[in-house]
């Protein structure tokens, strides 16, 4: 009997044992399972760094927003007139330490070229989203300026959109102007697209340049749609 309960053990063991060597996965399986995470992969790569960059126009959008409120208020506190570049430039960076503020040309979304008019009616800023080669503009003209770039006396260059109409700019660069005597805020893009790339050189306050074959569109209620 004691024999028997031995054998028996044994043979349960082995049991055990053979069901182990076939509990791992076959060669096949384990290709099925790669091939399936390289599927999700080229799904999720391209939207990931679709959402990153519309993340950093975004935040260009919001540090220029940022930076209108705040000349806004200095606006008000310089008895309705602009303080002249040098000045605002320094008052915005004591209020939003965060963000560079420069009469330069924006390097990216977080460094915002600053240009106030001569006569302190007028204010454009403009940062550049360098993830997608977007410059973004917001303008006020509180009170009408003098025709001095980037503004004039009657429209915007031919060839570029009036509203939010998207607008391909020609074989040469186009300076942007503004309206002179628009009362309010402006909202302009210019777009990277597959014929023409934006420089971050010319996404600068004192006088913005839509390179060729850009796209380029402004609203006077909110940035352009992406």
């Amino acid at each position: 009997m004691f024999s028997s309960a031995i054998r028996r053990l044994n043979d349960r063991r082995n049991g055990e044992g053979d069901a182990g060597a076939d509990a791992g996965f076959t060669l096949i399986e384990l290709m099925v399972v790669l091939l399936i995470l390289a599927i999700l992969l080229a799904i999720a790569i391209p939207t990931f760094l679709g959402v990153t960059k519309s993340a950093n126009d975004r935040a260009a959008q919001s540090n220029l927003n940022t930076a209108l409120l705040n000349a806004k208020a200095q606006y008000q506190q310089n008895s309705q007139s602009y303080p002249a570049t040098a000045g605002l430039q320094a008052a915005l960076t004591s209020a939003e330490p965060s963000l560079s503020f420069q009469a330069g040309a924006s390097a990216d979304q977080n460094h915002v070229s600053v240009y106030v008019t001569g006569d302190g009616n007028a204010l454009v800023l403009a940062a550049f989203s360098k993830p997608t080669g977007n410059c973004w503009i917001v303008v006020d003209t509180p009170v009408a300026t003098t025709v001095a770039a980037p503004f004039a006396a009657a429209v915007v260059p031919a060839g570029l959109a009036a509203d939010t109409t998207l607008a391909t700019v020609g074989a040469s660069n186009v300076s942007i102007a503004f309206v002179n005597n628009t009362l309010g805020p402006t909202y302009a893009e210019v777009k990277t697209v597959s014929t023409g790339t934006e420089s971050s050189a010319q996404c600068i306050a004192s006088q913005p340049v839509a390179f060729a074959g850009t796209s380029y569109r402004w609203s006077n209620t909110a940035f352009p749609a992406i």
